[in-house]
């Protein structure tokens, strides 16, 4: 008997919908029938999303699509770092960085270059043994990764030729990128759009989906539903009733104001990473793009309203509250007890969501699907493949969950009862494992040193997605040191002495890179094609 899966039904565009049909449409190599219902569009403020580095190469260089490419259509600026402010000092939401209280700007970075090593041993141990000694009192991002002097001076993470000079993500207008992806399933995968919107889930005895209907009285009939109806989900949670896990005793956020303000490229530069400012009741998110940066404020509802919220955006940006289009959201914390149940799963907002901070929000929708691609099934739905997608996505929320809520956890500030709520809520058992092993000098996760095995190895970096390097970013810029060195370089110092080397070729290359990259500026107007 065929079991083959011949039809996939997915409700919902948007990024998540179109970003399924379009790499499943590759995956199955159109032998399967791939249908979009889509309610018609809702205009959106282009607010802006962010990304993680590696888009390109786990999903655009799959579908065979150039990153130049998509970039032109979708008003794509490049990100190489989340750059967080005042994360360490009290007071109001500011752009402009306080000083704490050694003298130096409350900033930090979290990089998307790559960490070197010397002797296997990754350089934030070298740094971490010259600060406890005294040595040096060099910031951990400074002192370990070229781009920082980059992205101060506003350059580009390539040259003119567009030849790659270091790591980066993407910023661009998640509307356009949905848009783009939906011409692309449809002209490319054949992928059949539907506009109509869902009025009723027809199932069978066993519980599974069988049929959608239509407003307009049509009947989308399918093998495979999958779930790209964002927060409401309406088959996974409704129709499936499969319950959705809250994980608001982690992470405290759960609303977001946002608009996209104007900016004078010209003048001003465009900024290479996206920032995040702490706010009295959580933090405001800028992402640059050309002419314009998209904005939000993500704040806890309990602890602040949605009128005193606008407020204290509006003069963040001296922005006019009463002339200002705003996009309002509410948001749920946490995923589905199960990502797939029966013959429905869940993709993007309607199986989980965390806050956006580290921008891992498309980042779960192409781990998810590239998992799904992985599990494809057939008609029996073979309990033990839908088990392993599910515990592959539960491992990778928590591991994120978990590295989110160490940001609020570590941070010293408690002058509003938003950041002191932080400091009552109960870790998880593997970040205070990570917690402890960083504080006793050992490597936080296995260290990602290589390039081609960062581009070259999907399945381990979707395991190890927060490398060493991002848990020193993080622990240390918000002034968490270990109690000690790493134990065993006591016994290498010729080691010690390459690290020095490689201290010394990393200043050398932030002079270098800062004075002959072009501007951000000047390479996306190239790159968009503005005179």
């Amino acid at each position: 008997m065929d079991n083959r899966i011949k039809s996939v039904v997915i409700l919902g565009g948007g990024t998540a919908g179109w970003m399924a049909a379009s790499y499943l449409g590759k995956a199955l190599q159109r032998t399967v029938d791939i249908t979009v219902l889509e309610a018609p569009s809702i205009p959106r403020i282009g607010v802006g999303e962010a990304t993680v580095p590696n888009l390109q190469r786990a999903f655009f260089d799959y579908l065979g699509i150039p990153e130049e490419e998509w970039m032109r259509e979708c008003n794509a600026s490049f990100k190489m770092a989340v750059k967080f402010i005042n994360w360490r000092t009290p007071g109001p939401g500011s752009p402009q960085p306080r000083t704490r209280d050694d003298g130096r700007p409350d900033t930090f970075h979290h990089p998307f270059g790559l960490l070197p090593s010397a002797d296997r041993i990754p350089l934030s141990h070298y740094w971490a043994a010259k600060a406890l000694r005294g040595e040096t009192n060099e910031a951990f991002d400074d002192a370990c990764f070229v781009d920082t002097a980059i992205m101060d001076a506003k350059k580009a993470p390539r040259w003119l030729d567009m030849s790659r000079a270091t790591n980066y993500a993407w910023h661009f207008d998640a509307a356009k990128v949905a848009a783009y992806l939906r011409d692309f399933a449809v002209t490319k995968q054949a992928v059949v759009h539907v506009q109509d919107e869902m009025t009723e889930v027809l199932t069978d005895e066993r519980g599974f989906i069988t049929a959608l209907r239509t407003k307009s009285g049509q009947l989308l009939k399918g093998d495979l539903f999958i779930d790209c109806s964002g927060f409401r989900g309406l088959l996974i949670n409704k129709a499936m009733e499969e319950p959705f896990v809250d994980m608001s005793d982690h992470l405290l956020c759960n609303s977001a104001v946002a608009t996209a303000v104007p900016h004078d490229d010209e003048k001003n530069g465009v900024e290479p990473y996206t920032s995040s400012i702490a706010m009295p009741s959580g933090w405001t998110w800028k992402i640059p793009m050309l002419g314009r940066f998209g904005t939000g404020y993500v704040y806890s509802r309990d602890f602040t309203g949605q009128d005193e919220a606008t407020l204290a955006f509006s003069k963040l940006w001296g922005l006019d509250p009463d002339h200002t289009e705003f996009n309002h959201v509410r948001f749920r914390v946490g995923r589905n007890r199960r990502a797939w149940v029966r013959n429905c799963v869940s993709v993007g907002l309607a199986s989980c969501f965390v806050e956006p901070l580290e921008s891992s929000g498309i980042y779960f929708i192409y781990a998810a699907i590239h998992m799904l691609a992985k599990h494809f099934p057939d008609k029996t739905f073979d309990k033990v493949i839908i088990d392993r997608f599910n515990r592959e996505i539960q491992e990778m929320f928590d591991d994120t969950r978990d590295f989110l809520q160490a940001h609020y956890s570590l941070s010293p500030r408690t002058d509003t009862p938003f950041w002191q709520a932080n400091k009552e809520l109960v870790l998880a058992d593997g970040i205070k494992d990570k917690i402890e092993t960083y504080r006793a000098g050992l490597p936080v996760n296995l260290p990602v040193t290589d390039e081609s095995t960062y581009y070259g190895n999907f399945e381990a970096e979707f395991r190890n997605f927060w490398t060493n390097g991002s848990y020193y970013c993080i622990f240390a810029g918000l002034g968490l040191m270990p109690r000690a060195p790493l134990p065993l370089l006591a016994y290498k110092p010729q080691s010690a002495a390459q690290a020095d080397l490689l201290f010394a070729d990393i200043k050398k290359r932030q002079r270098e890179t800062a004075d002959s990259l072009p501007s951000t500026y000047e390479l996306l107007r190239q790159l968009h094609g503005v005179s």
